[in-house]
C-alpha cells in the first residue's frame, strides 16, 4: 500500500474473488497462507525493532485479502490498530527513515513471495 503515514503496509489478495477464508479452496489457502508469511518474514528480516500485525479484513471489499503491517512503538497510531485513533503526531524523521528503505522492503517481499509461490508446501 502507498500509505506514507505507514510505509511498512503489505496487502496479499486473492486472485479469484472469494467472499470468505473458507471459501477459497484448501490448497489455495495454504498457498495463500504461505504468502501472508513470507511476506511477514521479509519485514522481520530487515525491520526487526517492529512487530508484525496480520489482518483479514473484508467489511468494505467483500475480497479475501490480508493486510500484513509493520509496527512500532513510535508509529502515530501505537498501541492502537492503524484504523484507530491516532495516539500522538506522526514521527516525520523516523517515517522519512522507514520510506528510504521501501525499494529494499519491496524487493525483499518480491523475493519472498516468489520463493513461497515456487514451493508452495515448503
Amino acid at each position: 500500500m502507498a500509505d506514507p503515514s505507514f510505509p511498512a503496509f503489505y496487502r496479499v489478495i486473492s486472485r479469484a474473488h472469494h467472499r470468505e477464508w473458507t471459501d477459497v479452496p484448501p490448497g489455495e489457502r495454504r498457498a495463500g497462507m504461505a504468502l501472508v508469511e513470507a511476506v511477514e518474514q521479509a519485514l522481520r528480516s530487515l525491520l526487526p525493532e517492529s512487530k508484525i500485525n496480520l489482518a483479514s479484513f473484508g467489511n468494505v471489499v467483500a475480497h479475501v485479502h490480508w493486510h500484513v503491517m509493520a509496527r512500532f512503538a513510535w508509529d502515530s497510531h501505537f498501541p492502537q490498530p492503524l484504523w484507530g485513533l491516532a495516539q500522538r503526531e506522526a514521527d516525520a524523521a523516523r517515517l522519512e527513515s522507514l520510506a528510504r528503505l521501501l525499494p529494499t522492503l519491496d524487493q525483499a517481499v518480491r523475493e519472498a513471495a516468489t520463493r513461497a509461490v515456487a514451493s508452495p508446501g515448503a
